[in-house]
């Protein structure tokens, strides 16, 4: 699928807009009717090629309570996590996140990311207690105990294409599937911009200074739970020297020197190179 801009990709919210509105909730949602994102491991289950629409099956005995996080096709829509051993009833198959189409892969993201949020919030990280009220109209809590407020936890990351003339660095970790390269990226630190991060990324990882650092786009990404900002950044100086830590390997490439396999077609790192490695957009 063509990916115009980073708005379009998989896991940002402008991929629903047409079928989902968020709510966000006040407190758990009892098994009521509409539609369920049952979440088994990494996989999603479907009754055809949608959610189950319905009332919560007898069969499933969820492991927590049921969530609203939403409308999906004008029904409420409720996130459910469910052992790995539970057998499944005739009606539903599980289906990989990688295998869904873009709009349910982005649903299940996004209640991926609530579920990830729920399990973190369940104790106040301050003072220890146990007791955390919603915060009406966010995804807020709010400590009893102490009155500390908790928010989701987003994480910032840069992700950069570095050119060079007609060449371009990619790089790739040990634990990818062989073969596979990316770009540089990394967390935000503290008392770091944007900018600054990528300059810092770059040189620890491969031992390359970057300038003109062009922002270009940015992808949730649910996995658990970052913000990935993309950028381009022209090669200024250096020898390609690997820190020993993230990464195996990185070089230049080219259009007529590829490696074996690149990134995800819906992931940012893939439409960044796409576009201002081998695209039109140029550098």
């Amino acid at each position: 699928m063509n990916y115009p801009e980073t708005v379009n990709l998989p896991f940002n919210g402008e991929i629903i807009s047409s079928r989902f509105t968020q709510v966000r909730s006040t407190a758990p949602a009892g098994a009521g009717y509409g539609y369920w994102a049952f979440l088994q491991g990494e996989t999603l289950l479907l009754s055809e090629d949608n959610l189950y629409l319905g009332d919560l099956p007898e069969a499933l005995a969820a492991d927590a309570a049921p969530l609203l996080f939403g409308d999906w096709d004008g029904e409420p829509v409720r996130v459910c996590t469910l052992p790995k051993s539970l057998p499944l009833p005739t009606e539903l198959r599980a289906v990989h996140w990688t295998d869904l189409p873009d709009q349910l892969a982005t649903l299940y993201g996004m209640a991926r990311q609530v579920v990830y949020w729920e399990r973190l919030s369940r104790h106040c990280s301050r003072c220890g207690c146990a007791e955390l009220e919603r915060i009406p109209a966010s995804w807020g809590k709010r400590c009893s105990g102490c009155g500390h407020e908790h928010y989701p936890h987003i994480h910032p990351c840069v992700i950069v294409l570095i050119t060079r003339g007609d060449e371009f660095l990619l790089a790739r970790k040990p634990e990818w599937v062989p073969g596979r390269y990316s770009l540089v990226a990394g967390f935000v630190d503290f008392g770091e911009s944007l900018e600054e991060c990528v300059v810092r990324e770059v040189m620890e990882e491969t031992g390359i200074k970057v300038s003109d650092i062009r922002y270009v786009g940015s992808q949730n990404w649910p996995f658990p739970s970052q913000m990935m900002a993309g950028f381009v950044a022209s090669y200024a100086s250096g020898e390609i020297s690997l820190d020993g830590n993230e990464l195996e390997d990185a070089g230049w490439f080219s259009r007529d020197r590829m490696p074996p396999a690149l990134p995800p077609a819906r992931s940012i790192a893939r439409w960044i190179i796409d576009n201002f490695a081998l695209g039109g957009r140029g550098a």
